[in-house]
Protein backbone atom coordinates (compact mmCIF):
# COMPACT_ATOMS: atom_id res chain seq x y z
CA UNK A 1 0.00 0.00 0.00
CA UNK A 2 1.36 3.42 -1.23
CA UNK A 3 1.94 6.14 1.52
CA UNK A 4 -1.27 9.23 0.96
CA UNK A 5 1.06 12.22 0.37
CA UNK A 6 -0.20 15.04 1.48
CA UNK A 7 -0.28 19.00 0.73
CA UNK A 8 0.72 20.01 4.49
CA UNK A 9 0.04 19.91 8.55
CA UNK A 10 -2.02 21.32 10.55
CA UNK A 11 -1.26 21.16 14.10
CA UNK A 12 -4.00 21.91 16.45
CA UNK A 13 -3.20 23.46 19.70
CA UNK A 14 -5.31 22.09 22.50
CA UNK A 15 -5.48 24.02 25.90
CA UNK A 16 -6.84 25.88 28.44
CA UNK A 17 -6.72 29.75 28.57
CA UNK A 18 -3.00 30.46 29.69
CA UNK A 19 -1.90 27.41 28.74
CA UNK A 20 0.80 28.49 25.93
CA UNK A 21 -0.66 27.50 22.98
CA UNK A 22 -0.33 30.76 20.64
CA UNK A 23 3.49 31.08 21.97
CA UNK A 24 4.16 27.01 21.19
CA UNK A 25 2.24 27.97 17.69
CA UNK A 26 4.63 30.59 16.73
CA UNK A 27 7.31 28.62 18.18
CA UNK A 28 6.77 25.71 16.20
CA UNK A 29 6.70 27.50 12.77
CA UNK A 30 9.65 29.54 13.36
CA UNK A 31 11.43 25.97 14.38
CA UNK A 32 9.77 24.91 10.95
CA UNK A 33 11.09 27.82 8.80
CA UNK A 34 7.05 28.15 8.11
CA UNK A 35 6.06 29.66 4.98
CA UNK A 36 3.72 31.66 7.24
CA UNK A 37 4.13 32.65 10.72
CA UNK A 38 0.97 33.58 11.51
CA UNK A 39 -1.01 31.32 14.37
CA UNK A 40 -4.51 31.09 13.91
CA UNK A 41 -6.89 32.01 16.53
CA UNK A 42 -10.17 32.52 17.63
CA UNK A 43 -8.85 35.48 19.81
CA UNK A 44 -7.57 37.23 16.81
CA UNK A 45 -11.03 38.48 16.34
CA UNK A 46 -11.37 39.99 19.52
CA UNK A 47 -8.19 42.11 19.12
CA UNK A 48 -9.11 45.82 18.25
CA UNK A 49 -7.06 47.49 15.77
CA UNK A 50 -4.65 48.67 18.61
CA UNK A 51 -4.07 44.89 19.18
CA UNK A 52 -6.24 45.54 22.95
CA UNK A 53 -8.24 41.64 23.54
CA UNK A 54 -11.95 42.82 23.91
CA UNK A 55 -13.54 39.95 24.24
CA UNK A 56 -17.46 39.53 23.48
CA UNK A 57 -18.69 36.51 24.42
CA UNK A 58 -22.19 36.87 21.83
CA UNK A 59 -19.46 36.73 19.14
CA UNK A 60 -18.13 33.37 19.87
CA UNK A 61 -19.36 31.81 17.40
CA UNK A 62 -18.45 34.75 14.61
CA UNK A 63 -14.95 34.55 16.01
CA UNK A 64 -14.54 30.77 15.74
CA UNK A 65 -16.16 30.49 12.02
CA UNK A 66 -13.66 33.54 11.31
CA UNK A 67 -10.43 30.53 12.55
CA UNK A 68 -12.24 28.04 10.12
CA UNK A 69 -12.60 30.20 6.95
CA UNK A 70 -8.54 31.70 7.50
CA UNK A 71 -7.65 27.85 8.05
CA UNK A 72 -9.94 27.20 4.79
CA UNK A 73 -7.67 30.11 2.87
CA UNK A 74 -4.60 28.73 3.75
CA UNK A 75 -5.37 25.66 2.71
CA UNK A 76 -7.05 26.51 -0.83
CA UNK A 77 -3.19 28.06 -0.81
CA UNK A 78 -1.35 25.83 0.08
CA UNK A 79 0.53 26.87 2.90
CA UNK A 80 3.43 23.74 4.46
CA UNK A 81 2.34 24.10 7.81
CA UNK A 82 -1.03 25.56 9.35
CA UNK A 83 -1.20 26.17 13.32
CA UNK A 84 -4.49 26.78 15.06
CA UNK A 85 -4.41 27.65 18.74
CA UNK A 86 -7.95 27.26 20.35
CA UNK A 87 -9.49 25.63 23.67
CA UNK A 88 -10.66 22.62 21.95
CA UNK A 89 -12.09 21.42 25.52
CA UNK A 90 -14.16 18.88 23.14
CA UNK A 91 -13.95 16.82 19.69
CA UNK A 92 -16.80 18.46 18.08
CA UNK A 93 -15.13 21.45 18.01
CA UNK A 94 -12.36 20.48 15.99
CA UNK A 95 -14.58 18.44 14.08
CA UNK A 96 -14.87 21.10 10.85
CA UNK A 97 -10.70 21.60 10.66
CA UNK A 98 -10.61 17.58 10.20
CA UNK A 99 -12.87 17.77 7.82
CA UNK A 100 -11.04 20.61 6.01
CA UNK A 101 -8.09 18.60 6.93
CA UNK A 102 -9.30 15.47 4.87
CA UNK A 103 -11.21 17.78 2.06
CA UNK A 104 -7.57 19.65 1.01
CA UNK A 105 -5.44 16.41 1.91
CA UNK A 106 -4.25 18.15 5.37
CA UNK A 107 -2.12 15.62 8.04
CA UNK A 108 -3.60 16.83 11.19
CA UNK A 109 -1.87 16.53 14.89
CA UNK A 110 -3.64 17.31 17.90
CA UNK A 111 -1.16 18.74 20.85
CA UNK A 112 -2.42 19.14 24.19
CA UNK A 113 -0.85 22.32 26.05
CA UNK A 114 -0.49 22.13 29.47
CA UNK A 115 0.74 24.99 31.57
CA UNK A 116 3.77 23.64 33.45
CA UNK A 117 6.08 27.18 33.46
CA UNK A 118 3.38 28.78 35.51
CA UNK A 119 2.20 31.24 32.51
CA UNK A 120 -0.62 33.86 33.30
CA UNK A 121 -3.91 33.85 31.40
CA UNK A 122 -3.66 37.35 29.32
CA UNK A 123 -7.10 37.17 28.65
CA UNK A 124 -8.43 37.48 31.57
CA UNK A 125 -10.56 34.31 31.27
CA UNK A 126 -12.10 34.44 34.89
CA UNK A 127 -10.66 31.57 37.26
CA UNK A 128 -13.76 29.87 37.34
CA UNK A 129 -14.06 29.67 33.64
CA UNK A 130 -11.02 28.36 33.62
CA UNK A 131 -12.35 25.56 35.70
CA UNK A 132 -15.20 25.11 33.67
CA UNK A 133 -12.68 24.57 30.98
CA UNK A 134 -10.57 21.81 32.50
CA UNK A 135 -13.40 19.98 33.88
CA UNK A 136 -14.59 19.59 30.33
CA UNK A 137 -11.49 19.17 28.97
CA UNK A 138 -11.70 15.85 26.63
CA UNK A 139 -8.30 13.87 26.66
CA UNK A 140 -9.41 11.11 25.45
CA UNK A 141 -10.36 12.29 21.83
Amino acid sequence: MEEKKYVGDLILLRGVPGSGKSTLGKTILRCLASDDPDVISADDFFLDEKGNYIFDSTKLKEAHAQSQQRCATKMKNEFSRIVVANTFTQKWEMDAYYEMAERYNYRVFSVIVENRHGNLNIHDVPEEKVEQMKNRFDVSL
